[in-house]
């Protein structure tokens, strides 16, 4: 079981974070491999896990690439440019709640599961 800190999980698996933001997990290792500011930790067994900022620049990728129709490079362009504050609290903010939505679909989902 993943340590958990005030009902918050502190580390979640590559399959974890595809269910919560809806990527394949091929995907997520290769936005690994193109995005600097990606890199989950690899536990003893040498499997990934996510921290719950992993997941909010996850979701940061996807609102670049799906909304601001960004490519790959121009979406790790505008990471690594500094915003100015609004906007950047903006992009936090929008990414922190597609996050929690993503946990509650997955949460949702293992109940459904669990119960069938």
């Amino acid at each position: 079981m993943l340590s958990k800190r005030g009902g918050e999980k502190l580390y979640y698996s590559i399959s974890e974070v595809a269910k919560i933001t809806g990527l394949e997990p091929y995907v997520l290792r290769y936005w690994e491999k193109e995005f600097d500011v990606l890199k989950p930790k690899k536990n003893r067994g040498g499997n990934r896990t996510y921290t719950q900022k992993d997941i909010e620049i996850i979701n940061r990728i996807i609102h670049l690439r799906t909304q601001e129709k960004l490519t790959i490079a121009g979406a790790r362009k505008k990471l690594m440019m500094k915003k100015p504050g609004e906007e950047k609290a903006t992009m936090v903010s929008s990414a922190k709640a597609k996050t929690l939505i993503g946990q509650i679909k997955k949460d949702i989902k293992d109940l459904l599961e669990l119960f069938s």
